[in-house]
């Protein structure tokens, strides 16, 4: 196919004489093209515009919440390393506090420190925000990770049971994300997010699926408080 490319354009270039283009002709062409150029720039924007003011709506709704609780499905995904796996998670958010439960393994943050608690290992482990990824999507920036560090462009609508949620774009800024983009599914009417997609570069896709969302509801006092006097017989490993 490229040595037939080749062999038409040296036909066409070899030729001795140039039908030259009038420079009306050329001026329109000059004019169509300049014009074209900048009603799909202004689309782009229109579209990032559109995708900042829906995710500043979803921004604006969560922290209206003084707590969150949320059911889950979480699927994993690999085809070229053959995985494919899936589960159900629970996760309950205030402010920055929040605890998660997901595969067996309960993870707290009381606001200072992370406890992730595996009852299958018997074993505790104690680390501090500090020694987490910062650009990493943990339960706390769940719901507002999007607000910074990525382009947004709006992508396509879908129709689930009756509802119409919108797909958000974004795109890391840094080059050297293991993410290669995330679509963010918001529902349209109540500005909850009901879909996360995380593509990562090696080609693991991570979907979070929001089967309930449920906010204000009564938390007890200790929800996000560790009771070391649970887990006596537990290894306690403090990073």
């Amino acid at each position: 196919m490229k040595k037939r490319l080749i062999f038409w354009l040296s036909t066409i270039f070899s030729k001795r004489e140039l039908i030259p283009i009038p420079i009306k002709a050329n001026k329109r062409f000059a004019k169509r093209t300049m014009l074209v150029g900048l009603m799909l720039c202004m689309g782009a924007f229109a579209k990032a515009q559109n995708a900042q003011g829906l995710l500043k709506e979803v921004d604006t709704k969560v922290k209206s919440y003084d707590n969150i609780t949320i059911d889950f499905k979480y699927s994993l995904s690999n085809e070229a390393e053959g995985v494919n796996q899936e589960t159900k998670g629970n996760v309950i958010l205030a402010g920055n506090k929040y605890r998660l439960d997901l595969m067996g393994t309960t993870q707290l943050f009381d606001g200072s420190s992370i406890y992730t608690i595996v009852p299958e290992d018997e074993e505790v482990t104690i680390s501090s925000v500090s020694d987490q990824d910062e650009n990493a999507i943990t339960p706390s920036k769940m719901l507002s990770f999007f607000n910074e560090g990525y382009t947004q462009k709006m992508d396509i609508t879908q129709k689930v049971s009756g509802r119409q949620i919108q797909f958000v774009k974004l795109t890391p800024m840094d080059s050297n994300s293991d993410v290669k983009e995330t679509l963010l599914g918001v529902d349209a009417q109540t500005k909850h997010i009901h879909k996360l997609i995380i593509t990562q570069k090696n080609g693991t896709k991570i979907t979070i699926t929001v089967n309930s969302f449920k906010p204000n509801l009564p938390l007890a006092k200790n929800v996000f408080t560790f009771d070391k006097a649970k887990y006596t017989d537990y290894y306690i490993n403090k990073l």
